[in-house]
């Protein structure tokens, strides 16, 4: 077997970045890669082709590799529902809740089946490139770690960490995480690599070379601050820093299509807006702010993994009542599975799928009944890679949902697999703004509707061209600065 694990000083640090270029970087040379995350904590997931659900980092690093994707990726996905509950998703099928009070403790299941996918891929290919969660100092999660070091310790992986260096205190986090765990675990080490810098490398190195003396681990590399790469991310922390990332292509005043995306506690597949931001003169937002709701051109109800209570905070916080406002108006609104449940007239929990709150028989939820829509929680998770046509357009998607839309016959304009009135648009799949024809033609009619000139701009590269397009340059970035040779040879 062979393996490394690539762990980091904190979230969002950037192991699932490092990860993907070296997949790519080391499948140029020829070498058999595949990723490997023994547990995600997330609610953005892709659907694999055989209907397993993963996470969207280790999917996209699947693609970065050249290889299937497949649930021995990412063995274990944790779903947030609450602060203290989180669905479980083993080896990509449902698998119960785990509470708070069970995350240290109650895992010993989870860990063999981590244990045992990876042992999986492992004979499978040559090398697998591991990445960690959150951090290998939470010393406080050790007894039931099996996705940091006790992966490492378990399968003889070196461990690799990653520290973003824009957030600062870089240097004292990686003596830090070396100092703080046991002798035992602190011999998995074996290097550091520093990310996201900018500037002249050469004021770091002093730095450098006093932290490797202090620990004995040697730097594998700086890798510089790369602008424009926006790949999947996981973390909750990346909808909050969420920015988005046009094609490049100036525009202003009535040609720019405003987009506001709702935040939702529970925000699940946010990746869905990533596609639009991606789309020259297409200006998008993430925001809580009713007012940002009542100026943009275009509103998103993005997925959620808890669609009654995200409905209620939805409420609340007075953008419930803009967006009936905007439906009242004729201004375009579009709901993606969770959004779209809750344009519903009446949602139904019988069996507290997602709310407790909402469980026993008959008893239903009001929706903002903006679509003709009745919306019933079955305990059976719906996990599909659907195909179909809009207008013409092929339009591939990906859904996952417990949520059953039943839509009145006769009373609605079909859209994919859901249905629109006026300007308000429902559907339960994920991933189908990725379709370039598809979106164009769309987001022409929506900024018709919104009387905004914007129109698809010539010349501007596809969406999955632009994501192979930033593998590549991660890849670039890894053979040009880092010690990939001492790295392969770690992995080796």
């Amino acid at each position: 077997m062979a393996g490394i694990l690539v762990c980091g000083t904190s979230s969002d640090a950037g192991k699932s970045l490092v990860v993907t270029g070296l997949c790519r970087a080391l499948r140029r040379r020829g070498v058999d890669v595949a990723p490997y995350k023994a547990q995600n904590m997330s609610n953005n997931s892709m659907v694999c082709a055989d209907g397993a659900e993963i996470g969207r980092a280790q999917y996209l690093q699947a693609l970065a590799a050249r290889v299937e994707p497949t649930s021995a990726m990412n063995p274990v996905l944790l779903k947030p529902g609450t602060d203290r509950r989180s669905f479980v998703v083993l080896r990509g099928r449902p698998a119960g809740t785990l509470e708070a009070g069970e995350y240290a403790t109650g895992r010993r299941q989870l860990a063999e089946a981590a244990y045992a996918a990876y042992d999986e891929l492992a004979s499978a290919h040559k090398i697998v490139v591991c990445e960690g969660a959150g951090s290998p100092g939470e010393i406080n999660l050790r007894a039931g770690d099996y996705v940091n070091l006790g992966l490492a310790r378990a399968k003889s992986l070196p461990v690799v960490l990653v520290g973003d260096i824009d957030r600062g205190g870089q240097l004292a986090s990686i003596f830090g995480h070396w100092a703080i765990v046991d002798d035992a675990d602190r011999s998995c080490f074996a290097g550091y690599v520093i990310n996201k810098f900018r500037g002249d490398v050469a004021v770091l190195e002093p730095g450098l070379s006093e932290l490797s003396r202090r620990t004995g681990l040697p730097c594998l590399g700086v890798l510089p601050w790369l602008d424009g790469v926006w790949l999947d991310g996981e973390d909750a922390l990346e909808l909050a820093r969420w920015r988005a990332h046009g094609a490049g292509v100036a525009a202003s005043g009535s040609e720019v299509l405003r987009v506001a995306v709702v935040a939702f506690p529970r925000t699940s597949n946010a990746t869905d807006v990533d596609a639009l931001a991606h789309e020259a003169g297409v200006d998008v937002v993430v925001t809580r702010d009713p007012v940002r709701v009542r100026d943009a051109d275009l509103v998103v109800l993005p997925g959620s993994r808890s669609t009654l209570d995200d409905l209620a905070w939805l409420r609340d916080s007075g953008i419930a009542a803009e967006v009936s406002a905007r439906a009242a108006a004729g201004r375009p609104v579009l709901g993606i599975c969770g959004g779209y449940q809750m344009l519903a007239r009446e949602i139904g929990d019988e069996a507290g799928v997602e709310s407790a709150a909402a469980a026993g028989a008959g008893r239903m939820t009001p929706g903002l009944g903006l679509l003709p829509v009745r919306v019933s929680f079955g305990i059976e998770k719906i996990l599909g890679r659907p195909r179909g046509t809009w207008r013409g357009h092929e339009v591939v998607g990906y859904e996952i949902h417990h949520g059953i839309c039943d839509l009145a016959a006769g009373t609605a304009e079909p859209f994919l697999d859901g249905c629109r009135v006026g300007s308000v648009w429902g559907t339960l799949w994920h991933g189908a703004m990725e379709n370039d024809a598809f979106r164009r033609a769309w987001l022409t009619e929506i900024a018709g509707a919104a009387g905004s000139a914007w129109r698809p701009r010539d010349g501007v590269p596809g969406f999955a061209d632009r994501r192979e397009a930033m593998i590549d340059t991660l890849a670039d970035a890894v053979e040009a600065h880092l010690d990939l040779d001492a790295l392969l040879a770690l992995a080796r």
